[in-house]
């Protein structure tokens, strides 16, 4: 059994929710339902809690309730799986804009980042067709990874014929089953993921790094929660993360912590932007600025996935990152060799709208069985579960061959 929380938005469609509610129920899952003002115009609120045989919730705060009682914080660490159906035009404008006036738009914004969030729309087929909803629609996929389940075409409350319909609440009903199923898919998957930048410190002060933020790291750590994989994060001391991480600082400690863990995984997901070079004498004391210039020696640091070639075992996947300025497809293939990786995802990092310091990312994945796999702009998030479900994959046929 899942937590099942249904957020209900005033369309004319809110009718067929109910008959939702009650299909998640058949199928063994515990409901909760929000409803925004407007929809229980449409729907009485006593009708939800006949069929889920739970209170249902409008406003956040309510007289003779425990003041501790904080809906939108609480109803969404209970939930599983957060559904909006229907999904108004409105509320998918307010969700893409990040208002949080009510309720339901303030328990998306209180979502962790690591459960799904199913967004139902249905409107007139004008409105849902029209410039700004699709860019909302958009940015709630691409930008915020949520899931995104299409109206159909049928006749609408307006009379007109097109799309904007409610998909039937049993195909609804199945939808999110089928997610709640597919969350557990790497149930029996260990995965080590290193995210970050490491710290090179040339004197007490300084330091040599490199822009690296963790964000493509931490998306990677939030598909596999969500998917119930068991997690190693190494990383950056300079994240900050929920995760229960092991925190590095240069790529020396980062390679002995991967090195004490690598055993026990299953999947490797290298996206730690680890320093080339390090200082080859560390100054105790700070550098002092003077009149002459000052020479710096460096020193090379270990290529910790090169290194880790003779630790590797067959069922193992190693998946690393390549992030190149120019010849992108030959300075990855090379590395993607050279480390005897399963496969290696390479970005262009000369380009401003993704990568660093970006929630967008477009990626080309280079396999070591010769497939050359391109994904379009995203969010990061997207960009890694789209590459989880290959290194899963590749996993599994691993083991099915040994």
């Amino acid at each position: 059994m899942s937590n099942i929380l249904v957020g209900v938005t005033g369309g004319i469609a809110c009718y067929k929710i109910p008959t939702l509610c009650r299909r998640l129920r058949d199928k063994g899952h515990d409901v909760k339902v929000i409803m925004t003002e407007s929809a229980s115009k449409f729907v009485t609120p006593l009708t939800f809690e006949s069929v889920t045989h739970n209170m249902v919730y409008i406003d956040d705060f309510k007289e003779n309730e425990e003041p501790d009682n904080i809906y939108h914080i609480d109803l969404v660490k209970w939930a599983d799986v957060f559904v909006i159906a229907p999904a108004t035009a409105n509320t998918i404008a307010k969700i893409a804009t990040g208002i949080a006036d009510n309720l339901l738009t303030s328990a998306v914004l209180a979502k962790p980042a690591e459960k799904p969030l199913i967004i139902v729309p249905s409107m007139n087929s004008i409105m849902y067709e029209s410039i700004q909803n699709k860019k909302n629609l958009y940015r709630l996929s691409n930008e915020y990874g949520y899931n995104i389940v299409d109206p159909v075409v049928g006749n609408l409350a307006c009379q007109d014929v097109g799309v904007g319909k409610l998909p039937e609440p049993e195909f609804l009903a199945d939808t999110v089953h089928e997610k709640i199923i597919s969350a557990g898919d790497y149930k029996d998957i260990n995965f080590l993921v290193t995210a970050g930048a490491t710290k090179e410190f040339i004197d007490p002060v300084r330091y040599i790094t490199n822009r690296s933020s963790g964000k493509m790291g931490l998306a990677f750590c939030d598909i596999i929660k969500r998917k119930s994989g068991t997690l190693k994060l190494i990383c950056s001391d300079s994240i900050k993360t929920d995760y229960n991480a092991v925190f590095v600082c240069s790529a020396e400690e980062l390679f002995e912590k991967v090195k004490a863990y690598v055993e026990n995984t299953d999947i490797l997901i290298m996206t730690a932007a680890v320093a080339d070079y390090r200082a080859a004498k560390y100054s105790d004391n700070k550098i002092k600025k003077s009149d002459s210039n000052i020479f710096l020696e460096l020193t090379k640091n270990p290529d910790i996935l090169k290194e880790l070639t003779s630790y590797k075992r067959k069922q193992q996947v190693f998946v690393g990152f390549a992030a190149e300025s120019e010849n992108l497809q030959k300075n990855a293939m090379k590395k993607l060799m050279e480390k005897k990786l399963d496969m290696i995802v390479a970005n262009d990092i000369s380009r401003r709208d993704i990568g660093f310091d970006s929630s967008e990312n477009e990626v080309t994945v280079f396999f070591a069985d010769g497939r050359v796999i391109n994904i379009d702009k995203a969010s990061k998030q997207k960009i890694a579960e789209i590459i989880l479900e290959y290194a899963v994959e590749i996993y599994r046929n691993k083991k099915k061959i040994s």
